[in-house]
C-alpha cells in the first residue's frame, strides 16, 4: 500500500507483508504447541461441492475407533455440514466466518479453544469451500489435504497454483463418475507435480470406496508421527 507523506517523496508501507509474517509466526507457534501436546491437526481444503464432508465421514469411520477426534466445520453460514459430521459420533463445532472466505491462524486458534483439546488426539478443520483464499493463510495445521473433484477437471492445479503448492497431499474425489467426464489421471498427476513435486496424490471415491484405505493409511502415518515425536 502506498501513502503520500506530504512531500514530493513517496512513502511505501509494506502492510500486507507485515501482517502475513505475523500470521505465519502465530501459525508456527500454534503448530508447535499442538505438537507438544501430541495432537495432530489436519486442514482440509477444496472448492465448494468437491465432496469434503462426504469424504470426511469415510475418513472418520476408519479413524474414530483408534483416535479421539474433533472436527471444526467452517462455513459462511448454516450448520448443515456440522450436523452431518455429528452423526458420525465425533466431537464437532460449527464456525461461521461472517462472510470471510478464509481461516487465519488467530481464527484457527480460537476455534481450537472453543472445541476443547483436553480429550482429543486428532483435530480436523474443514475449511471454507474455496480454491483461492484458504491457501493464503497458514492455519497451524500439521498437514494440508487438498481435494480436487474429478468433475472440476484435471487442469485445476494450473489455474489455482498456490492451493496445490501448499498441499501436503492431494485427493482426487468422485472417481466413480469418470466415464462422464474428460479427465485424465495422468494429466492430473502431471499438473499437480508442476506445482508440487512431492505431495502424494490419491484417487478416491466415497461411493465405491476406491482409494479410501490408502488415504486413511497416509493419515494414520502422519498422526503417529505427531504422537511419537
Amino acid at each position: 500500500m502506498e501513502f503520500r507523506n506530504g512531500s514530493k517523496n513517496l512513502l511505501t508501507v509494506e502492510i500486507k507483508e507485515d501482517i502475513t509474517s505475523r500470521s505465519n509466526a502465530q501459525a508456527e507457534a500454534l503448530r508447535q504447541a499442538l505438537k507438544s501436546r501430541k495432537i495432530f491437526y489436519l486442514n482440509l481444503m477444496s472448492s465448494p461441492g468437491s465432496g469434503k464432508t462426504t469424504l470426511l465421514t469415510k475418513i472418520l469411520a476408519d479413524l474414530k475407533d483408534r483416535y479421539r477426534i474433533g472436527v471444526i466445520e467452517a462455513d459462511l453460514d448454516s450448520d448443515v455440514d456440522a450436523r452431518t459430521i455429528a452423526q458420525t459420533g465425533v466431537k464437532v463445532i460449527q464456525m461461521h466466518t461472517a462472510g470471510a472466505c478464509h481461516i487465519t491462524s488467530q481464527m484457527s486458534r480460537e476455534a481450537l479453544d472453543a472445541l476443547g483439546l483436553e480429550d482429543l488426539d486428532v483435530v480436523i478443520l474443514e475449511n471454507i469451500g474455496n480454491l483461492v483464499c484458504p491457501a493464503e493463510f497458514d492455519t497451524g495445521a500439521a498437514v494440508n489435504l487438498v481435494l480436487l473433484s474429478l468433475p472440476e477437471g484435471d487442469d485445476k492445479p494450473l489455474k489455482y497454483p498456490l492451493m496445490f503448492e501448499v498441499a501436503s497431499a492431494v485427493a482426487v474425489t468422485k472417481t466413480d463418475v469418470s466415464p462422464v467426464f474428460d479427465f485424465s489421471r495422468e494429466r492430473a498427476v502431471e499438473n499437480v507435480r508442476k506445482r508440487n513435486p512431492s505431495a502424494p496424490v490419491f484417487f478416491t471415491s466415497a461411493r465405491t470406496g476406491e482409494g479410501i484405505g490408502a488415504l486413511v493409511e497416509y493419515l494414520r502415518e502422519k498422526i503417529e508421527e505427531v504422537k511419537n515425536a
